[in-house]
């Protein structure tokens, strides 16, 4: 979610401001920053070398349940408290070094993984039990990728999103339906009754993101000053990134960023073996080997080359 609220920024600043310094200046400055989001004391061994090419974020969905915003400008209720949130969502994003798109591979929550100093669990645990330094470190050993920078979004966030825009418009069973915030947030979490559980969950997600993106995007939305105002208070107000991304950086990464449209984002989800119950409990069993060769393009910014010659779980025209 977060990688798409930036790129929609920038497409927005540019339209309203006509490149206008002062107004990406005045954004970016609003965008909520979280202090101490990187793991410390992680062995040189486990260190992530960095990757030869662009950058890779970490985008994590926070679902703390509270009636209260998390994440962003607006926020209320704690950023991360012991056991209290989950990072249902979460998202690696490369960005080639080349700016012509993006790869977006969801990270299942279930997925079985090595939690350090908790030995294993649910992939979402991390989270739960460590905050943002515990999930970076646990992906980061897991993928041998180096996270760059951090996002989140929580749910109420991703509600003013979707509203902000008058809703989206979702192709559910052959049959088109608009979305507010609140129905768009039932979509996206539903995954019981989906032939493939929480795979199909995932695409769902990544669904919503690119149909939004194409939204928010429309000349039309921007077309009217105060509507567009209205948008860009709501995607700075929920957004909250990490606080090595100073506002030249983000103002680096939109101007890099500005032709990228939702066509040129390829979304896929992590290779997996299947599903299993591990201790009582329903979880995801990663493909290692497949993952591996993913991890490793994604390293040596190569995805382009690593799709072209393998199969992979990709987003379609709809989804379930």
């Amino acid at each position: 979610m977060l990688l798409g609220a930036l790129v929609l920024l920038a497409v927005g600043l540019l339209m309203v401001a006509g490149g206008a310094w002062w107004v990406v200046d005045h954004y970016t400055g609003k965008v909520d920053r979280i202090s101490s989001v990187f793991p410390t004391k992680v062995p040189e061994a486990a260190q992530p070398a960095p990757s030869k090419g662009g950058q890779t974020f970490l985008l994590v969905g926070v679902d703390s349940r509270s009636v209260l915003p998390t994440t962003g400008r607006d926020a209320k209720a704690p950023e991360w408290k012991y056991g209290a949130q989950r990072s249902d969502t979460m998202m690696l994003v490369h960005l080639p070094a080349d700016h012509s798109g993006a790869y977006v591979v969801s990270l299942p929550r279930d997925a079985w993984v090595d939690i350090p100093g908790h030995g294993r669990a649910k992939l979402n645990a991390a989270f739960s039990w460590g905050g943002p330094p515990l999930l970076i470190d646990t992906v980061q050993r897991l993928t041998k990728v180096r996270v760059d920078h951090l996002a989140v979004i929580d749910w109420d966030g991703f509600k003013k999103l979707t509203d902000s825009v008058g809703g989206v418009d979702l192709v559910v069973d052959g049959a088109s339906r608009h979305m507010n915030g609140t129905q768009a947030l039932t979509y996206v979490r539903e995954r019981h009754d989906l032939p493939r559980g929480d795979f199909d969950r995932t695409h769902r997600q990544q669904y919503f993101l690119r149909t939004l993106l194409a939204k928010v995007m429309r000349p039309s939305t921007f077309s009217n000053p105060v509507k567009a105002t209205k948008v860009l208070d709501d995607l700075t107000a929920a957004v909250s990134v990490d606080d090595r991304l100073d506002d030249g950086d983000l103002r680096a990464l939109l101007w890099d960023h500005k032709k990228v449209r939702p066509g040129d984002m390829v979304f896929m989800n992590a290779p997996v073996k299947g599903t299993g119950t591990i201790s009582g409990q329903s979880v995801v069993l990663l493909d290692s080997d497949a993952g591996a060769q993913l991890w490793r393009a994604m390293r040596e910014d190569t995805v382009d080359i690593y799709l072209q010659s393998h199969d992979a779980d990709r987003l379609g025209a709809t989804t379930p």
